[in-house]
């Protein structure tokens, strides 16, 4: 199932303008972190991604949640899983990115000071699983999980 997951995302990823040519194995090792910079420079923009708290990436800061599959100079694959009653980390997704979402039932998004700013339940018409969803970078945010089954999606952040 997770092959067939990343096969769907991978073939998304071509369909916007990559070539299999740059995909690297799946084995691929990410690259060492970065140091991590707390403060953006004074006069940056804190609303610009590349500015934003190195700390907080996803895959730093709520590493239990999210884990890469695949990485390279241009695309970030990570498969992340809630489990049921759990709350991730506060985190951030510096990228755009797809997100194939294969299990959900009850979500609640909340900001990175605990204010709601999605939730499943109050959603007129929320989407069915699976599906697929484009998302712009993600501010800091956390995703707990409502319902008794896990959350589980695989997403493909593109770097460029």
């Amino acid at each position: 199932m997770q092959r067939i997951c990343l096969l769907i995302l991978l073939s998304v990823f071509v369909f916007t303008g990559c070539n299999r040519q740059q995909a690297q194995s799946v084995n691929t090792k990410p690259a060492a972190t970065a140091t991590v910079q707390t403060q953006p420079a004074a006069n940056s923009d804190p609303k610009n991604p590349a500015n934003w708290d190195k700390s907080l990436d996803a895959v730093v800061a709520a590493p239990k949640n999210h884990k890469v599959v695949l990485e390279n100079d241009k695309v970030r694959v990570l498969e992340v899983t809630v489990q049921p009653g759990e709350r991730e980390p506060v985190h951030s997704h510096r990228w755009p990115s797809v997100l194939y979402v294969m299990e959900e039932e009850n979500i609640r998004d909340y900001d990175a000071q605990g204010n709601v700013i999605y939730d499943t339940k109050t959603d007129k018409n929320p989407m069915k699983t699976p599906y697929t969803v484009w998302m712009d970078p993600q501010e800091p945010h956390s995703v707990e999980n409502l319902s008794k089954k896990p959350l589980r999606l695989m997403r493909v952040e593109l770097k460029q």
